[in-house]
């Protein structure tokens, strides 16, 4: 029977995506993890693959077209051995699921996109899933019963597995959720528009990315409650170390940056205050055992929040290399949900644009994010009394007080600027 292939859902919070290039044409033979289109969401461009074989018979939206819905027909694939006639025979699918998917008795997750119902859901004791998406899930550890498919007739892929995830564990049904704040009132464009009468200006039309920013970044400052802790780092023996360092490494291609060093910092920090490591979680509080801590990177018309995976671990050549290869595929749009979504804490560096300190917003689920302001040369009284200079850094953790409370929030800044004033403890 033709099957029809429907939008994937790229990551849970994915809801509609641009069809940016066929991989495929009409009349090709295609088989279970081939490629099939590049979909861009909000955050990134995304490969979709295949997850039965069989012939493409219509291609139903074009390169290009926006907004498409998640579920919603895209192409049509006929079976080995199928008539073609069956597909103008047949009666019309839906454009996206449409039976009731069962109780259960675990939460789905708030943000997650409606995918169509799995087999197993069905009743069925067989997992339907891609051979690509089976083997991630056995590295992953995974188990596929528990993952949703938004592959046709609910088969799970490449996609499905990454958003599994990357998804945080989900408090009882039995939670009581917090109530949601009113929205606020806000100028209509109309009456924004009538503002400028006359005046010379050009009106620019928001993309995915900037949406999602603007969306997520009003809700945070509207339900999170922000506190700011502020304190002044001299980075003078971490500049003559970073400088020593950089040297031996030469010959290797690596050379660390200031904020590898706050990256690493930060990471021996969450273990340090452990309970600073971690996350709200819609009325419950997750805390983190390793330290995942997320970058702001500045990307053409917005930015992105990759993670460093048990950055405590991993020593900074090595945090170096990864933090620049993330950085060069979040400005391409090439990373995977799994690469920009999870982490309890985030740091956001200004300093090379000369600012000296802000402010920054939480990036939820998060417990505090670090704004970092640049290395100015300044004076101060040395040891000894005396009149001197020093390179001071400063540092404003954002604190959401829901998660840390000040005297927490107060000791888990004192334990990187302990580490960024002492940086021979971060090479042990």
């Amino acid at each position: 029977m033709p099957v029809e292939i429907l939008m994937p859902a790229l990551s849970p919070t994915m809801e509609e995506g641009t069809l940016a290039k066929w991989l495929v044409k009409e009349g090709d033979q295609v088989s279970s993890g081939d490629l099939l289109a590049e979909v861009e969401t909000d955050k990134a461009t995304m490969e979709f693959e295949a997850a039965d074989d069989g012939v493409i018979t219509s291609i139903l939206v074009a390169e290009g077209t926006e907004g498409v819905k998640v579920n919603t027909p895209i192409a049509v694939l006929l079976g080995e051995g199928e008539d073609s006639n069956a597909v103008a025979a047949r009666p019309s699918l839906p454009a996206a699921a449409t039976d009731p998917e069962p109780v259960s008795t675990a939460p789905s997750a708030p943000s997650a996109p409606k995918r169509a119902v799995t087999r197993e859901a069905a009743g069925e004791s067989r997992v339907f899933a891609s051979p690509l998406a089976r083997r991630m899930a056995r590295e992953m550890s995974l188990d596929l019963a528990r993952i949703k498919g938004s592959g046709p007739k609910g088969r799970i892929v490449k996609a499905d597995v990454e958003a599994a995830a990357a998804e945080p564990a989900l408090a009882p049904q039995s939670t009581p959720s917090v109530p949601a704040a009113p929205p606020l009132s806000e100028p209509s464009f109309d009456s924004v528009l009538k503002m400028y009468d006359g005046r010379d200006f050009e009106e620019i039309a928001l993309d995915g990315m900037r949406k999602t920013i603007a969306a997520r970044l009003s809700e945070a400052k509207r339900t999170i409650p922000h506190f700011y802790l502020r304190r002044e780092i001299r980075l003078d023996k971490l500049l003559d170390l970073r400088a020593r360092i950089n040297r031996q490494l030469e010959t290797r291609g690596i050379k660390l940056s200031i904020n590898d060093f706050i990256i690493k910092a930060s990471a021996q920090a969450l273990q340090r205050v452990p309970a600073a490591n971690a996350v709200w979680a819609g009325g419950r509080i997750l805390q983190l055992k390793p330290s995942d801590v997320a970058v702001a990177v500045a990307v053409d018309g917005g930015l992105f929040t990759p993670v460093l995976r048990d950055a405590h671990l991993k020593p900074l050549s090595e945090l170096s290399t990864e933090m620049k290869d993330l950085a060069s595929r979040a400005r391409e749009r090439r990373l995977a949900p799994h690469e920009y979504q999870g982490g309890s804490f985030s740091i956001s560096n200004l300093g090379m644009y000369g600012i000296e300190s802000f402010d920054a917003v939480i990036n939820p689920p998060h417990g505090s994010i670090l704004a970092v302001g640049a290395g100015i040369r300044k004076p101060v009284l040395a040891e000894d009394g005396q009149p001197a200079s020093a390179t001071i850094m400063n540092a404003t953790l954002s604190v959401d007080h829901r998660v840390i409370d000040g005297a927490l929030g107060a000791e888990f800044l004192q334990a990187i600027k302990d580490s960024l004033e002492n940086p021979l403890t971060m090479l042990v």
